[in-house]
């Protein structure tokens, strides 16, 4: 099968581009390390590119292999003519295939084939030909009461049948039915009767319709998720069922004779009983799929955001995971993330107690030299910062910070057996408080340790297909750690698991290594590890950094097979690696075009420069401080034109969700964005940008916020 030719069709990138990047992908190399590192073989394909080929791929595959499945069984029932095998061999999509298989494909018991066994197959064939002008009496020949017909009424009735599956199994008529739906389909929504209690967070659907193809993502997920719960009837039908009718009586109905008409009521009752469902829940699939795949690039998107999200770097940190009742569970810990101490204040049990608090946090800060503290943005989050903002800290000078951490995944992690693992003698409220101080230092580090459905930033991640999402979100995860970077000797073996080539058991082995060997010296240990060979090695090196490493080529985003070309370039302008790499009066001496051979070619050194330049640059922005109005805890205290600070947690086709910090994110509809229209919000927000909206309702019921961006800002 020309896979390429078909990809670079769809896909618009040249054939030659897509042979060696599948080349490159089924010799097992990574999108991450392909899309970095072996730019002249694919034309410069960036990581999105390289996936879309990897995904079509799988796709034409699978086809085949359906495809290769229905010639099998075809032949296996000894009915594969020539014709049939040359129309499936050229079938292109999953959809024509099924279609040219239906008449074949093994059945459950149906009207037609109990119908068939009566006997009445030559009567279906008869009536078809639509010159009977007494049907009565030709069907009066198959009355037989020991084949269980019983009457001229059921030949009739059992031939009808026959004619019925018939129509619907015609591939002609399936298309155009089809194209019928494509042009007029309409979505429709209304409650099951008896269920609108029930039903009442779905009231915006209880009587709803619109064209099918404009309907957008988060709506269909709505609907869907109503349909599945037994509350919404949901349907994606032709808005005039007379429209198909009128394309199968054209089709198959010929003349007005008493036969004619027998074909008429046969294919009458096909339509409605075989052909609308049948096409009806290919439109559900199709309609689901596109919503799955909008919902996912929402997440991801929103993923990949908080995934780079600016670290705030190796600081000693007291983290607070805040509660009323329970205390506030603080740690404090050193710059590399290890536990140092663990204890529970109570600041809202009483004044007194609210004192023991602030002095025990103030004598944290001074013991551990602690350089900033992270909060909870949950349960009493707010309160936990203003007891925090009456300490008086004693730090030689230096500014503390004191940031409001979103907790969402916190206590998934707390519960998961990496937790367990990590911190076994301590329970799940120490090891939370750890990971709200983690995930201050290094958002990435610590994210890659929950199950990214469980972080808070998706849309309806629970309704879509489970398996695209998992594979849509593990490409987000890994292309946010290789395109960062991981220090090898601190990383833990989650997040070494999503570097190129390495997965979960050479990251554990690699672990194990550090544990039993100490610290790795230079990239090229990694190939004493266990079980990681060359081609791991190839995949991974370039990826991860060795900052104590005598090469300094080692702390760079260089790969190793490239360390040689990089010695000439520094020997051509008199120098060593080190010299080249701290001079750039040096480096600008160089002229990389004499350094292009068929291996290497100006993309690939136009990356080495800039590595030269800024060894191992992490692309993540600068942190930056944010804190919420103190005038504003709760609710409550929100009225109608106020303008307050935010920041955005979750971004979602049809708006933002913002934290304003009273314990309830206000949504910023996409029509409040900006002063102009908007078709995807993430072209105006991004997550946990900092912004500035005002409250234009608030519904204190239903705790929900509406908030603007653009009425804010003009």
């Amino acid at each position: 099968m020309d896979y390429a030719n078909k990809i670079a069709t769809a896909l618009n990138v040249g054939i030659r581009q897509v042979e060696k990047t599948i080349e490159l992908l089924e010799s097992g190399a990574t999108v991450p390390f392909v899309a970095r590192y072996r730019k002249e073989a694919t034309g410069n394909l960036n990581e999105v590119q390289i996936a879309a080929i990897r995904d079509l791929l799988a796709k034409l595959k699978e086809i085949d292999h359906r495809r290769d499945t229905i010639l099998q069984s075809i032949r296996e029932q000894d009915k594969l003519t020539p014709e049939l095998e040359q129309q499936i061999t050229a079938a292109e999509t999953l959809t024509e295939l099924e279609d040219l298989y239906l008449p074949y494909r093994p059945k459950r018991k149906t009207r037609a084939s109990v119908a068939a066994a009566k006997g009445l197959t030559p009567l279906a064939d008869e009536l078809m030909k639509q010159h009977v002008g007494d049907v009565e009496q030709v069907a009066a020949r198959y009355v037989n009461t020991d084949k269980g017909v019983a009457s001229v009424d059921e030949a009739l009735a059992g031939a009808r049948d026959i004619i019925a599956e018939r129509c619907a199994e015609d591939i002609t008529l399936r298309n155009r039915i089809r194209n019928l739906f494509r042009r007029s389909a309409v979505l429709t929504s209304k409650v099951v009767k008896g269920r609108e209690t029930d039903a009442a967070k779905f009231q915006s659907w209880f009587d709803w319709q619109e064209p099918a193809s404009k309907a957008p993502s988060h709506r269909v997920l709505a609907m869907f998720r109503g349909m599945d719960e037994g509350l919404l009837r949901v349907h994606v039908l032709p808005a005039d069922d007379s429209q198909a009718l009128d394309i199968m009586e054209r089709q198959f109905v010929r003349g007005t004779c008493p036969s004619s008409e027998q074909v008429r009521m046969a294919v009458c009752d096909g339509y409605k009983r075989l052909v609308e469902p049948s096409i009806e829940n290919e439109f559900f699939n199709q309609l689901k799929e596109k919503a799955d795949s909008e919902a996912i690039k929402v997440f991801a998107e929103n993923l990949r955001q908080l995934l780079l999200a600016p670290p705030l770097g190796q600081k000693r940190i007291l983290a607070i995971d805040p509660g009323f009742r329970t205390g506030c569970k603080t740690v404090c810990l050193d710059a590399q993330g290890n536990l140092l101490h663990n204890e529970t204040i109570y600041p809202f049990s009483s004044v007194r107690e609210e004192r023991e608090a602030i002095n025990k946090l103030e004598n944290l800060v001074e013991a551990f030299k602690i350089e900033a503290i992270a909060i909870g943005n949950g349960t009493a989050g707010r309160e936990t910062e203003d007891v925090v903002k009456k300490c008086h800290f004693r730090t030689n000078g230096k500014k503390l910070i004191a940031v409001m951490v979103s907790e969402n995944g916190a206590s998934v992690y707390s519960a998961s057996d990496v937790a367990r693992e990590e911190f076994p003698e301590y329970d799940v409220t120490v090891r939370g408080a750890v990971s709200i101080g983690r995930r201050l230092m290094d958002p990435l580090s610590e994210l890659v340790k929950i199950d990214p459905k469980s972080i808070g930033v998706g849309q309806y991640q629970h309704d879509v297909n489970q398996s695209l999402l998992r594979d849509g979100l593990n490409d987000v995860v890994v292309s946010c750690v290789n395109s960062v970077g991981v220090e090898l000797n601190t990383a833990s073996k989650e997040l070494l698991s999503y570097v190129s080539g390495i997965g979960p058991s050479l990251a554990a082995n690699i672990v194990d290594y550090r544990y039993s060997q100490g610290p790795f010296t230079c990239r090229r240990e990694l190939l004493k590890v266990p079980r990681l060979g060359e081609k791991a090695y190839e995949q991974c090196a370039g990826f991860l950094r060795v900052r104590e490493s005598n090469n300094p080529l080692d702390r760079s985003a260089v790969h190793p097979e490239r360390y040689a070309l990089v010695e000439r370039m520094a020997a051509q302008v008199g120098t060593d690696v080190e010299g080249l790499m701290k001079d750039k009066a040096l480096r600008e001496k160089i002229d990389i075009r004499q350094f292009v051979d068929s291996d290497c070619g100006l993309p690939t050194l136009q990356d080495i420069m800039k590595e030269l330049d800024k060894p191992g640059l992490d692309p993540r922005t600068k942190f930056e401080v944010f804190e919420f109005d103190p005038n504003v805890t709760k609710i409550e205290d929100l009225h109608e034109g106020m303008i307050l600070p935010g920041i955005v947690t979750n971004i979602t086709a049809f708006g933002a969700f913002v934290d304003i910090g009273v314990h309830q994110d206000g949504l910023v509809h996409i029509s409040q964005l900006a002063n102009r229209r908007v078709s995807d919000p993430n072209e105006v927000v991004k997550l946990h940008q900092h912004v500035k909206v005002k409250v234009i309702d608030v519904d204190l019921q239903r705790r929900r916020i509406s908030l603007s961006i653009k009425q804010a800002n003009c």
